[in-house]
């Protein structure tokens, strides 16, 4: 391993030093919360072995993201602190640096892109820092920042891509491994890397003084992955970010500290859907009780999608935020229910005579399904003067309750065409 860029030299492991992590520990400590590690039985009995989430959703903050902010900001010098920070982004590492240079005294400038989520915006200005709104993408409020920092001298707080905010974020690792000595498998959310490149680097050394190994996965969403392709190009390379619910990982090329540990320490990188990504936000809500942002839930989508190798012991997931706008959660939710067969829409032709709604609807409830929505009309694509087509929206029990409310339809002559959400 090559030195970092602190000047230090780690001797068997890729990133900082267990020692740096042990010190960053006792820095974060004065601002992070020790949050729960919950045994989860619903996803441990889908995947036959002990499953943990790890509640950074739970964090201040909102996130993890405060463990790495407070690390770096810390680390200020008196004369860097008088110049002030200034950061981008789109949510979490906003909230983490306003609230740690609240708590250092220290004045933050941070630029988001126009439209972000009020919440997220509130929030962000409610801890202290002047909120400047620019562009449409957290690209242009990146450039603004590396602008600003560049006129006025202010210190330029990376999200991910500093040794500082690495061995921040790696706090959680040696927390995970105070909880469960004995986990065997860890599953991260990767965005850019801060949080797995830190993560992965000190449980893996505080795993190997009692000699234990640990297998670290991470995961990111199929519409921002940069990681697979990166890790099989062998160096960090740009790739096209495509709409994705998980926002808050939505990094078009890694970090160059960050690549270089996750190449040498973690063991795998999968991706899954956004289908996926929100029927795991639905199972949490539901089975654990937990709010969590699509970015934060990847890791139990990947677990539920069976995207992970079989023998994963005794697992940790990450849920690395919870901060989701709820007109956004709303969205995520009905995805996720129809991602599952839970709400399903179809689309019928009828006789455009009386009551044929009235039978459509007692068929539906018969077959133990309610309908939450209707939309009728006599002017769809290839109807004939006598007909009408009606949009019908209905609650169902999942996968198997939906086709058999299908085959009812079917069975009484009618043909059912499912609309894809």
């Amino acid at each position: 391993m090559t030195d970092t860029a602190a000047g230090q030299t780690a001797l068997s492991f890729a990133g900082p030093a267990l020692a740096d992590f042990v010190a960053a520990r006792e820095v974060v400590a004065n601002v992070a919360e020790i949050t729960p590690l919950e045994s989860s039985r619903f996803l441990a009995e889908v995947v036959g072995t002990p499953v943990y989430l790890k509640c950074e959703n739970l964090q201040r903050t909102g996130s993890y993201k405060i463990r790495g902010a407070y690390n770096r900001l810390s680390r200020l010098t008196p004369e860097e602190r008088a110049k002030g920070v200034v950061a981008a982004s789109a949510g979490n590492h906003a909230q983490g640096v306003a609230f740690a240079a609240r708590e250092l005294g220290i004045k933050a400038t941070i630029f988001m892109p126009v439209g972000v989520p009020l919440p997220k915006l509130q929030a962000t200005r409610n801890y202290g820092a002047e909120v400047r709104l620019q562009g449409l993408t957290v690209d242009e409020p990146l450039r603004a920042a590396a602008e600003f920092a560049a006129e006025t001298g202010a210190i330029l707080i990376p999200p991910f891509d500093h040794v500082d905010v690495i061995t921040g974020q790696g706090t959680l690792g040696l927390e995970i491994f105070d909880q469960l000595p004995t986990v065997d498998t860890v599953v991260v959310p990767i965005g850019g890397g801060g949080l797995i490149s830190g993560l992965s680097s000190a449980i893996r050394q505080q795993a190997a003084t009692i000699g234990r190994a640990v297998r670290i996965i991470g995961v990111q969403a199929e519409n921002a992955a940069a990681y697979p392709l990166s890790l099989s190009m062998g160096e960090p390379t740009y790739v096209e970010i495509r709409a994705t619910i998980a926002d808050g990982i939505a990094v078009s090329k890694p970090g160059i500290l960050n690549f270089d540990i996750i190449r040498d320490t973690v063991d795998e990188v999968v991706t899954v859907t956004d289908d996926e990504t929100a029927q795991a936000l639905v199972v949490l809500l539901e089975r654990a009780k937990l709010v969590v942002e699509p970015a934060g839930a990847v890791g139990v989508a990947a677990l539920l999608a069976g995207k992970l190798p079989a023998d994963l012991g005794e697992t940790v997931v990450v849920l690395s935020g919870g901060n989701i706008d709820p007109l956004m959660m709303e969205r995520v939710i009905s995805r996720g229910l129809a991602a599952g067969d839970r709400y399903l829409s179809l689309r019928i032709g009828l006789p455009d005579r009386p009551g044929q709604l009235a039978v459509i609807s007692t068929l539906i409830a018969d077959a133990g399904a309610n309908v939450v929505e209707v939309l009728h009309t006599r002017h769809g694509r290839g109807l004939q003067i006598s007909e009408v087509e009606i949009e019908i929206s209905v609650e169902t029990r999942g996968h198997e309750h939906a086709q058999y409310v299908i085959e009812r339809l079917r069975a009484e002559g009618y043909d059912p065409r499912a609309v894809a959400e």
